[in-house]
């Protein structure tokens, strides 16, 4: 029953069927949506990336044989058909392909575990043990195609404001940033860590190329089972020479901005699919410092001790306050990593801030110390080896600029966009705690 491609390729995707096209032979490959069988008519809507079209035969206008298979399709067989465009008022696009051959290139085995089409609802753990199923939802498969098109106006941008891009390793032979617990693995004879982070690489990497952006995967081995947080996520990273936190903060909200325009203008039906109205911010974001953000809290009710992070029912309950992107700035030195600068009028103070978005925070940043004594004083300080960083310490003696950036989570950002709760609908395999497969 199952036939090979053979020397068929498609001619056409679906979404280039028009009536334009009437008369013309064509070849069109995909999934079957939805098949339905009326006596002498059937109708299979076929379905590929790119959407969906109708095949139409009758009994008495195609070969008997084609009719035959055709009754034996199922939803979600892999299939090819060879036919003729033909105009047509009832089809949903004004056009249908009346079937002259078919190929069925795979069957499928019932029942599936989730259906495709998205009608019936199934639980997100469901739905990602059986991914690529999942993939085949409405849905789903917008926010990925979202997610294609903020790739490449991330990269867009970046390059047309003079950044390089670079990549960074992700085995790295010692626990060197502190905070964040690392995964250890076996490297030869030795034991590694997989990066949580490019940061030392990239602030390294300004003394050569001044402006640099990286978007690669880390990995934080935190035992969080939250909707936010992953073990494995795609982080955006830029680093910026000669530049300090107001800089790259502008930087950091102008590709906000960029990305949401083109999605906006490039993906008006995936929007649609997920009933989203995109509303581009104004520049500049509103700035808040930390100061500010606990005297807020203390109204609420939910007072922060001074030099705490702000826990999970502080950024809800800011959430509630701001609805849009905002900065947070100021923050306490001890608060946050050895590498962000002290304010020079107030060493308590640094020079860091976080970009949130309502209650998510979807970036982090700051002017770093490029002074390397500084530096050493502030590893001390969070109980660091000094020795342990001494390859990045040495390009400090080999003049060392200035400089700032950012690291900017992309499935947090997707889940803005796309207005999901779940930072795991915005990852193709996410992995937790939990999740090792599939």
């Amino acid at each position: 029953m199952i036939e090979e491609l053979g020397d068929w390729r498609r001619t056409h995707w679906s979404s280039e069927i028009s009536p334009e096209l009437d008369g013309k032979e064509v070849i069109v490959c995909g999934w079957v949506q939805r098949i339905r069988k009326l006596g002498k008519l059937i109708f299979v809507i076929l379905r590929d990336k790119e959407g969906t079209l109708q095949i139409t035969a009758h009994q008495n206008k195609v070969d008997s044989n084609i009719f035959e298979k055709l009754k034996k399709l199922k939803n979600e067989y892999v299939i090819a058909v060879k036919g003729i465009v033909k105009e047509s008022a009832e089809a949903k696009k004004g056009v249908e392909i009346v079937p002259k051959e078919i190929k069925i290139l795979n069957t499928v085995k019932f029942p599936l575990p989730l259906d495709p089409t998205g009608k019936v609802p199934a639980e997100i753990d469901t739905r990602l043990d059986a991914r690529i199923l999942d993939l085949r939802r409405p849905t789903t498969f917008a926010i990925f195609k979202i997610r294609h098109v903020v790739l490449q106006s991330i990269r867009k941008f970046f390059v047309k404001n003079g950044f390089i891009e670079v990549n960074t390793p992700k085995i790295i032979a010692t626990a060197t940033e502190g905070g964040t617990e690392l995964f250890p693995i076996s490297y030869f004879e030795r034991v590694a860590y997989l990066a949580q982070s490019p940061q030392l690489y990239k602030e390294e990497l300004t003394a050569a190329f001044e402006k640099v952006f990286e978007i690669g995967p880390v990995f934080r081995a935190e035992e969080h089972r939250t909707t936010r947080h992953l073990a494995e996520l795609i982080m955006v990273d830029m680093e910026e020479a000669f530049a300090t936190a107001d800089d790259v903060m502008k930087t950091l909200e102008e590709l906000i901005v960029y990305v949401l325009r083109e999605v906006k203008e490039k993906c008006a039906a995936e929007l649609e699919t997920l009933n989203r109205k995109l509303e581009i911010p104004k520049t500049p974001f509103p700035r808040y410092t930390y100061d500010e953000i606990l005297k807020v809290l203390e109204k609420e009710n939910m007072p922060i001790p001074w030099g705490e992070d702000l826990p999970t029912p502080a950024v809800r309950k800011l959430g509630e306050k701001f609805k849009g992107p905002y900065f947070i700035v100021d923050w306490p030195t001890e608060s946050k990593p050895f590498y962000i600068k002290p304010k020079d009028n107030n060493p308590k103070i640094c020079e860091a801030f976080d970009l949130m978005w309502s209650w998510l925070e979807l970036a982090s940043g700051g002017t770093r110390i490029h002074n390397k004594e500084l530096l050493i004083e502030r590893l001390r300080s969070q109980g660091l080896n000094p020795e342990s960083f001494k390859y990045h310490l040495q390009t400090f003696d080999w003049g060392m600029p200035p400089h700032a950036g950012f690291g900017l989570g992309l499935a947090r950002l997707l889940m803005i966009i796309c207005g999901v709760n779940n930072i795991r609908e915005c990852v193709l395999f996410p992995r937790d705690v939990d999740r090792l497969v599939p």
